[in-house]
């Protein structure tokens, strides 16, 4: 299924280029770093709400 993905990405960065400037599509670096960026994205949003319904009693986040 990876491979899949990877395949997708390769054949979608032709339809980034008009939008790169100075960064080949097909860049090692690039792909990395939009990578790590949408992961970071996905922990915040999970980590902040997680964060907060730590801090809850559970027995009165029961009864309301």
């Amino acid at each position: 299924m990876r491979t899949v993905r990877i395949a997708a990405a390769l054949a979608l960065a032709d339809l980034m280029k008009s939008g790169l400037y100075g960064v080949s599509p097909r860049d090692r670096g690039f792909f990395g770093f939009a990578g790590i960026m949408m992961a970071a994205t996905a922990l915040a949003a999970c980590a902040l709400p997680a964060r907060r319904a730590a801090r809850l009693d559970p027995w009165r986040a029961l009864r309301e």
